[in-house]
């Protein structure tokens, strides 16, 4: 039988088990209450959001007829809370003042975009303007007392110059004003989590949490593929995570907070 919030506490570097809430987007459009106490019944503590405006045509749309504090009591109400949200560059763009209101009315304290969404392949020059860009967007987050973030999609996984985009831009997004946040399941791209938290420490913020079984290609609840967890969470320290989120189908997810509440590192 699946453990109930109730039963659960800290997991690994004694942070909540934390969802993002991507996978559950066609739920969320139906009934964001009820989806909202399955993950809890389910075990998470903590949620990732994604923005109404940004994704809005994702099922994210129905948040925006909630204030601030209404979200968040339907959160308190079955015990979790939410600090992090995932926002579009491109609504960053058009009114970021905006966003960080609906972020700062919300209670979160990080804002992450996806991906810069520059050129699948770019110049070092298109980096330098997509790094410039979002360093005047964290500037702007920081005077707001939120942490904008970064998550590796497509353009951060292309090259440059025959260097990975990522490490780029590690080298010209400002260590104050933009922190990282690591998708584990890139290992299937090579990208190591324990490798880059020990090569650039104190430059994360969080991870979506992905295992990963190269023998079928596939991502697999954790616990159950090739990645080393101990090894991942223990490097996490050294990179400076403050918080992780599950993020697979709901079956997956689910089966992963067994493993992940009694994971010690």
């Amino acid at each position: 039988m699946l453990a109930t919030g109730l039963d659960l506490h800290a997991s690994a570097l004694g942070l909540p088990i934390g969802c993002q809430t991507w996978p559950v987007r066609e739920m969320i459009a139906k009934d964001f209450p009820g989806t909202i106490k399955t993950l809890a019944q389910a075990g998470f503590q903590t949620i990732e959001l994604c923005s109404p405006v940004g994704y809005a045509d994702d099922g994210f749309a129905g948040l925006a007829k909630y204030k601030g504090g209404e979200l968040k009591q339907i959160l308190n109400d079955v015990g979790l809370t939410c600090f992090s949200s995932h926002f579009g560059i491109e609504e960053l763009r058009k009114d970021q003042e905006d966003r960080i209101a609906w972020a700062k009315n919300v209670g979160l304290t990080q804002m992450l975009v996806p991906s810069l969404n520059g050129p699948k392949n770019p110049t070092l020059d298109d980096v330098k303007r997509s790094a410039d860009e979002y360093n005047k967007m964290g500037e702007k987050a920081a005077q707001a007392s939120i942490q904008q973030g970064l998550h590796n999609e497509d353009f951060e996984l292309s090259k440059v110059d025959g260097q990975r985009t990522y490490d780029v831009l590690f080298g010209l997004l400002d260590p104050k004003l933009v922190k990282f946040q690591f998708q584990c399941s890139t290992i299937s791209h090579g990208f190591d989590a324990a490798e880059y938290f020990t090569k650039y420490p104190g430059r994360f913020v969080s991870m979506h949490v992905q295992d990963w079984s190269a023998a079928n290609q596939k991502i697999v609840p954790v616990g159950q593929g090739d990645l080393d967890w101990k090894k991942i969470f223990g490097a996490a320290k050294t990179g400076g995570i403050k918080n992780y989120f599950v993020e697979m189908n709901l079956d997956a997810m689910q089966a992963s907070v067994p493993y992940l509440h009694h994971l010690k590192v």
